[in-house]
């Protein structure tokens, strides 16, 4: 037997159409006489109009300079008529902050959206539905349903569990009764449990600084070594520091944590440690690059560094007893107080 598969198409906000002089985000579909047709994405496409004349506060040279099929962009409601379904909307009368605010928005929507569309369609249920007893309830209590799933990851009961919905059944005396339920059935609300956190748990940044570190003192090894625990010290157990030599006298500090603030706060005063101890001892530290967060790509061109350099000292490492001068070298000098050189 046949069956009616769910709905899956719905706008992401409990209002049908967008308030005049908000802004919101369109795509562009088509090209008229007068303007183009554009798609309001979060109110499920429906369809609004900008003139040509709501372009561009300045002389239009080139309209295709200016919009696109296609492309997706913030815009302004200038006019809305609900009855008709009316809509006009202005690229030009769009500030910068109104674009910012917009696209912040729009991008949190966004990701809610596809969390409720993908367990509506898995779990077959209408995703009107589901907005009107989880999404747009979350909205309205906490501002925007994306608060709301962040703290779905660590505390999912105490926000799921307050969502009710209104059931009718028929009471002993066959007339119709109204209960208050669970606005999910549990295998819905694990559903969307787990896919809020496999969307939403945050992933640790990675904080990296680079320093330069000399010590020409008797043990200066030694002493390198100890100003390395300290700054190492400086971590605790949801920031913890490690410090790598890369290549005398390039060290990296690094450390993971949600808190990006704070992993910059922990590696600063691991290198004022580290800084502290070297300095005992009359060595130098320099700071090459301040703490950062750094991206994959950063910390994985780090990795293929280290391991070149490493392969590079294995190469070298069987002609250290062959090659006398390599020891004697500069021996113990103190570079940096041994004078500026030649004098005449």
């Amino acid at each position: 037997m046949a069956t009616n598969s769910p709905n899956l198409e719905c706008r992401m906000y409990e209002a049908k159409y967008p308030e005049v002089d908000q802004a919101v985000m369109i795509q562009v579909k088509s090209m008229a006489d007068s303007g183009a047709y554009v798609a309001l994405l979060e109110y499920n496409n429906i369809e609004g109009m900008i003139l040509f004349s709501e372009l561009s506060r300045r002389r239009i040279r080139s309209i295709s300079s200016l919009i696109k099929v296609g492309r997706i962009e913030p815009v302004m409601v200038l006019r809305v008529d609900k009855e008709k379904g009316y809509i006009d909307l202005s690229k030009r009368r769009v500030s910068e902050e109104d674009i910012s605010a917009c696209e912040e928005r729009y991008n949190k929507s966004k990701l809610v959206h596809s969390i409720m569309r993908h367990v509506a369609e898995t779990m077959g249920i209408d995703l009107e539905d589901l907005y009107i007893h989880v999404g747009w309830p979350l909205y309205r209590k906490y501002g925007h349903a994306f608060e709301a799933f962040k703290l779905v990851v660590s505390d999912p009961d105490s926000i799921l569990n307050s969502l009710t919905r209104e059931v009718k059944e028929i009471g002993p005396d066959g007339k119709e009764v109204t209960k208050v339920a669970p606005a999910l059935s549990e295998e819905v609300k694990d559903a969307l449990v787990k896919n809020i956190r496999r969307r939403m748990t945050p992933q640790p940044l990675k904080i990296r600084a680079d320093i330069e570190m000399k010590c020409f003192q008797f043990d200066g090894v030694l002493h390198i070594k100890e100003a390395m625990r300290k700054a190492e010290a400086a971590g605790n157990d949801d920031c913890p520091v490690k410090i790598k030599l890369v290549a005398p006298p390039a060290y990296v500090l690094n450390t993971q944590t949600l808190d990006k603030e704070q992993g910059i706060a922990i590696l600063t005063k691991a290198i004022a440690a580290c800084t502290e101890e070297i300095e005992r001892h009359k060595g130098k530290l320099a700071v090459k690059e301040a703490p950062r967060a750094v991206s994959e790509r950063e910390d994985k061109l780090l990795a293929e560094q280290m391991a070149k350099l490493g392969r590079e000292n294995e190469e070298i490492s069987g002609d250290e007893d062959s090659e006398e001068e390599e020891d004697t070298g500069m021996g113990e000098i103190d570079l940096e107080n041994s004078g500026t050189g030649i004098r005449e």
